[in-house]
């Protein structure tokens, strides 16, 4: 037994959002009970207890749209890169980078990634993974790092024809084969998708190779008019709008989720909408791409179920949140827009996406769910609770601010110190790693 007390403790469950003095007791991998600080440890006295010593207790984070293989992009200056626009960008930085990422350097990718999770108390990934350098085993690789830092992760692999037919199989197969692998996984923690880049890389045979090999228990992730250019391409070679091209092909449905959706249509969003289709916006990624911003508040306003990711931008979901709530306040000029969509988005959709793939209710701190729990390092200099709490983590927290991170009833950190790797030598391998990566692209 686990109990985590003498906090703010909001829960996100309607039926007791908030108790002002309160505690999570957690038996295993779940949730047994919460309560008073006070009723809690009197049941639970034999129980181990970290002391929020009045700190904010709250539900872990969730991200639903990652990318693993961009981590060690940081700081790194390619050779003649001068973008004049999205494709540019794609095939002068991501591509080149993951046309050269070994497996080794899948490995660290996904530690630095995990590690950032985990100290910006984001529990539950949802990555779109890339190295064309090493298909085979690369979501394994990623798997095992997720299993060793108990981050629940749900992987997919990007199928892409642009570097040929015989990559783009690799790639299928690959997602093939660990979909089958974590459908057999009973640990609640691992789950896969059959991944696509997006439809502007991706031929009709390779869209039958995919379906052909998809078990039917899961869905597609992939990018969705990102950029005006995969519209044109959509509309040239096929003579139709992106999303009735994935109509066509049936890769819609409510196991799927589309990245981005920023050059669609009201039409586009009733398909979207009647198939149950989800939807992950990007809004930092849409901003440094300068892809433009997508009608992500219509899309909610539609009922059609949409999360918040981040790209590979930041690990850190509340910068997410901050950067979509003046996005489109911004972009729409009304100062009243996303103050309700976007904490919709963080707090609830995510939840709801990722409850598409994992069977113990996340996002919420109730009997019975996950027990992922985070601590945050929030006093409160105004009053507050479950009325006004998303005012207060929009304007006064940071992903950093979290102290302590429980996955699946583990815990990851405690007192801002990651438990379960020794971080020290997990970035002097990352840093010897990309050095070999950067020396690869830049010779």
């Amino acid at each position: 037994m686990l109990v985590v007390g003498n906090g703010k403790l909001i829960t996100r469950n309607n039926d007791l959002p908030y108790i002002e003095n309160g505690a999570v007791a957690i038996e295993g991998t779940k949730i047994s009970e919460i309560g008073t600080t006070k009723e809690i440890r009197e049941k639970y006295k034999d129980a181990e207890y970290i002391d929020a010593k009045g700190k904010l207790i709250m539900p872990a984070f969730i991200n639903t749209h990652e990318h693993i293989y961009s981590a060690m992009a940081r700081g790194l200056s390619i050779k003649g890169y001068n973008p004049k626009g999205f494709l540019d960008i794609l095939d002068g930085q991501w591509w080149t980078i993951d046309r050269k990422l070994t497996l080794e350097q899948t490995k660290y990718s996904a530690m630095d990634t995990m590690i950032s999770c985990i100290r910006n108390g984001v529990t539950t990934i949802f990555d779109h993974h890339a190295s064309f350098g090493h298909i085979k085993d690369s979501l394994f690789t990623i798997a095992d790092v997720a299993k060793e830092l108990g981050i629940r992760s749900c992987l997919c692999y990007e199928v892409s024809d642009r570097d040929g037919m015989d990559k783009a199989r690799e790639a299928v197969m690959e997602n093939a084969e660990f979909i089958r692998y974590a459908l057999k996984d009973d640990s609640d923690m691992l789950a896969g998708m059959m991944g696509m880049h997006a439809q502007f890389t991706i031929s009709d045979e390779t869209m039958e190779l995919a379906a052909a090999n998809k078990p039917e228990e899961v869905g597609y992730h992939i990018h969705v008019a990102e950029g005006i250019e995969d519209l044109h391409d959509c509309l040239k070679k096929y003579g139709k709008r992106i999303v009735d091209r994935l109509m066509d092909c049936n890769i819609l449905g409510e196991k799927t989720l589309l990245g981005h959706c920023i050059y669609i249509n009201p039409h586009e969003m009733e398909l979207i909408k009647d198939t149950n289709t989800m939807v992950v916006h990007n809004p930092e990624s849409n901003m440094g791409n300068a892809c433009g911003c997508p009608p992500t508040m219509e899309l909610v306003h539609r009922g059609i179920l949409t999360g918040l990711g981040t790209d590979g931008y930041t690990h850190d979901m509340t910068e997410s949140y901050k950067v979509a709530n003046v996005l489109h306040k911004h972009h729409l000029c009304d100062a009243n827009a996303a103050w309700g969509e976007v904490p919709k988005m963080l707090f609830e959709n995510n939840a709801a996406i990722a409850n598409r793939y994992f069977k113990a209710p996340l996002g919420v701190l109730k009997e019975g769910a996950a027990a992922d729990v985070i601590v945050v390092d929030y006093i409160a200099p105004t009053h507050l609770d479950e009325n006004n709490i998303n005012g207060h983590i929009l304007f006064g927290m940071t992903g950093r601010d979290v102290v302590t991170t429980i996955a699946n009833g583990k815990v990851l950190m405690k007192d801002r110190e990651v438990t379960v790797v020794d971080v020290e030598e997990a970035y002097a391998k990352c840093r010897e790693s990309s050095a070999k990566l950067w020396k690869s692209i830049n010779g």
